[in-house]
């Protein structure tokens, strides 16, 4: 490991803070994320099904989005399957690696740290993923327990409490979810180290710009955008 390895290891841990603190929390160039406008939509979504008694088309909703969680999940635990048979292959890659020009070999001890390190991005992504589906499961409870709207109708601000679990744990679980999908975005990037750390922060910072212009500049994020919201 030399003295880039460890500053594009650094820069890759602080983007990656920094894009989930600017996404979640804060404006960029005083624009709302794409994150925290959904999370208004998602608000409207459980508030208008206090207006219909059939909400079929709720739980098919809440049903879509375990079983999307579910399967990013599943994925996460097949990646992390195939870091372990890469370390048990380290020889011949590092072989494979030696022969290719414009390619810097730091050696196996420091091959063996990269997809150690490229499994735990992997295991983070599972447990955010796996706690996504659980949550969104609570969140199908909660839905469960919304009143109808003849009994909505006569207690609103009951209802109004109730509505507001729901939206909560709702987005708390896209949170989590959220974040397991940007550790799936950002192993792409951390690839770009097994070929040289500088290739490493360019894969990283390209990412990083991709996935601001998403969440601050994006056709989706315009689609969804109110007429009051920057």
């Amino acid at each position: 490991m030399t003295t880039a390895d460890y500053v594009a290891l650094a820069l890759f841990v602080f983007l990656w803070v920094a894009l989930n603190w600017i996404t979640g929390s804060a404006s960029f160039f005083s624009r709302t994320s794409l994150t925290l406008a959904m999370n208004e939509r998602r608000r409207e979504w459980i508030y208008n099904s206090l207006r219909r008694d059939l909400k079929m088309i709720d739980t098919q909703i809440l049903s879509g989005l375990q079983n999307g969680t579910g399967f990013f999940a599943s994925t996460s635990i097949f990646a992390i399957g195939s870091c372990f048979a890469l370390l048990g292959a380290t020889d011949k890659i590092n072989a494979f690696f030696s022969d290719m020009p414009f390619i810097f070999n730091s050696g196996r001890a420091a091959f063996e740290i990269k997809v150690a390190g490229l499994a735990c991005l992997f295991g983070y992504a599972f447990f955010k993923f796996g706690w996504a589906y659980r949550l969104f499961n609570y969140c199908t409870i909660l839905f469960g327990s919304l009143p109808m709207r003849e009994e909505a109708l006569l207690d609103p601000p009951g209802a109004e409490r109730a509505a507001e679990r729901v939206v909560r744990m709702n987005i708390i679980a896209a949170r989590n979810f959220n974040a397991g999908l940007r550790a799936i975005f950002l192993s792409i990037g951390y690839l770009g180290w097994f070929l040289s750390p500088y290739v490493f922060m360019a894969t990283t910072v390209f990412i990083i710009v991709v996935l601001i212009r998403r969440q601050f500049f994006s056709d989706a994020r315009l689609a969804i955008m109110d007429g009051d919201m920057p």
